[in-house]
C-alpha cells in the first residue's frame, strides 16, 4: 500500500475526481507540452457529470493560456477507468485516468506510480502485525511512514477545521441550479431550541450534522477541503473528529493519531477495492469515509483491535449497494446530507460493536471485497452518471 499522503490531499471541491484529478493532468500536459491550442476529451463519467462538477472549468483554468476544445463522449468508456480524459495538442497526446480521490495514472507512464510502503495488503494483515508487535494501528502508520508524517496530519487537521468553521459561518444558496440552501450555519445556530433538539443526544448529532454539513457545502462551492477519502465524502471524518475533541477535550496529537489510523483504514479499501464513485459507486466515497471515521473515532476512545474492526466493518457493511446519482450532476443532493448521515452511523457503528465484537461473522476484508464486487456489478447508471436514482427522478 502506497503513503496514506496519497490518500489525503488538500484541493478545490466539488469533486476529487472530477477537479483534483482533471487539475493534475491538465497542470502535468502543460508543463510538458506548452501550447496555444489544447484538445481535451472526456469519456464516462468525467464527461457525464463533468459540467456539474466544474471538470472543464478546472481544466481551462489549468491549461492555461492555451485555448482549450473539449469534446464530450458520456456513453463511450476507456477500458481501465471510467473517469478517462485525453489531452492532446495536436502533436502529443496522453490518457489519463482520475481514479478517486484526486489520484491519477496516465497511460504508458506506470513508472511515475508512487512507492509502496506498507508491505501488508489487508487489514488482516496489518491486524496481525499490530498483535504480533504488541503495536496499535497508530503505532504502524508511524512505523511506514517517514519522519516528517505528524507534521503532515497536523495540516491535513488544521485545513479540516478551517473548511468546518468557514461553513458553519456561510449562509446563501448554492450555484448549479438547483438553488440548494446552505444550512450548516443555521443547524448550528439553532442547537440551543429546545423545541427542536429537546435531549442531550439530539444535540450531540444536530452538532455532528452541522459539521459534516458545514465541509460538504464548502465543497460543493469549490472551496479548499481536504479529501478523505475523497472531496465528495469529505465531512464525514472532519465532522467526527471536532465533535470528539469539542466533546472529551482530546489533544490535537491524539487527534492526528486518529487521522493516521482513519489512513490506514482507508488506504486499505482504495488498495484492495475503489474509493471512486464512477467505478463503484458512493458505496465507495461516503462508505469508507464512514469506516475511517468510525476507526478514528474508535481510537479515540481507546477500543481493543477486535471493537475497532467490528466498528470499521459495521459501517462499511451498511453502506453497501449505495449508489452515485448526483442531481443535474452537483455535489449537493443527496451528497451533503448523505454527509451528515454517515458522520452520524461512523459513532452509531462503533457504539454498536460493544455488543457486535464477540460475535462477528464478516471481516473487514471480507465487507471491501463484496463492496467492490457490488460497484462493478452495478448498473453504470448509478455509478456517477447522473442518469439513475435521484439524479433521473428529481422534478
Amino acid at each position: 500500500m502506497k503513503s496514506i499522503r496519497e490518500l489525503y490531499k488538500i484541493g478545490s471541491g466539488p469533486s476529487s475526481s472530477h477537479t483534483i484529478g482533471p487539475q493534475n493532468a491538465a497542470r502535468w500536459f502543460a508543463k510538458r507540452y506548452p501550447s496555444k491550442t489544447y484538445y481535451v476529451t472526456l469519456y464516462g463519467s468525467l464527461a457525464a457529470t463533468g459540467k456539474g462538477h466544474l471538470t472543464d472549468y478546472i481544466i481551462k483554468k489549468f491549461l492555461h493560456p492555451g485555448e482549450t476544445i473539449i469534446s464530450w463522449f458520456p456513453d463511450e468508456e476507456l477500458p481501465r477507468h471510467p473517469n478517462a480524459m485525453k489531452i492532446s495538442d495536436g502533436t502529443n497526446e496522453h490518457v489519463f485516468y482520475s481514479i478517486g480521490g484526486g489520484s491519477l495514472k496516465i497511460e504508458g507512464f506506470e513508472e511515475r506510480k508512487k512507492a509502496e510502503i506498507y508491505p501488508e495488503k489487508n487489514f488482516d494483515e496489518i491486524k496481525k502485525w499490530c498483535l504480533e508487535n504488541n503495536k496499535t494501528l497508530a503505532d504502524y502508520c508511524y512505523n511506514y511512514e517517514d519522519k516528517n508524517i505528524k507534521s503532515f496530519l497536523y495540516k491535513i487537521w488544521n485545513v479540516s477545521k478551517i473548511s468546518i468553521d468557514n461553513g458553519l459561518k456561510t449562509t446563501g444558496v448554492l450555484g448549479g441550479g438547483l438553488e440548494v440552501r446552505k444550512k450548516a450555519k443555521e443547524l448550528f445556530d439553532s442547537i440551543e431550541n429546545e423545541n427542536f433538539f429537546n435531549t442531550d443526544r439530539a444535540k450531540e448529532n444536530a452538532i455532528i450534522s452541522a459539521y459534516a454539513l458545514a465541509v460538504s457545502e464548502e465543497n460543493a462551492s469549490g472551496k479548499t477541503v481536504v479529501t478523505s477519502p475523497t472531496c465528495g465524502a469529505s465531512g464525514i471524518l472532519p465532522a467526527v473528529l471536532k465533535f470528539a475533541q469539542k466533546r472529551f477535550d482530546f489533544t490535537d496529537e491524539e487527534i492526528i493519531k486518529a487521522i493516521a489510523v482513519a489512513g490506514v483504514v482507508g488506504n486499505v479499501v482504495k488498495h484492495n477495492a475503489s474509493i471512486s464513485g464512477a467505478e463503484a459507486g458512493c458505496q465507495a466515497e461516503v462508505g469508507t469515509a464512514c469506516s475511517m471515521a468510525a476507526a478514528a473515532y474508535a481510537t479515540l476512545l481507546g477500543f481493543d483491535m477486535k471493537k475497532l474492526e467490528a466498528a470499521i466493518e459495521t459501517a462499511l457493511e451498511h453502506h453497501l449497494g449505495l449508489t452515485c446519482d448526483p442531481v443535474l450532476g452537483l455535489v449537493q443532493i443527496p451528497c451533503i446530507e448523505r454527509n451528515a448521515v454517515a458522520a452520524l452511523r461512523a459513532i452509531d457503528a462503533c457504539d454498536l460493536s460493544h455488543i457486535l465484537y464477540r460475535d462477528n461473522k464478516v471481516s473487514f476484508d471480507q465487507v471491501v471485497k463484496t463492496m467492490y464486487e457490488t460497484g462493478k456489478d452495478m448498473n453504470k447508471n448509478y455509478r456517477e452518471t447522473s442518469r439513475g436514482g435521484l439524479a433521473k427522478n428529481y422534478y
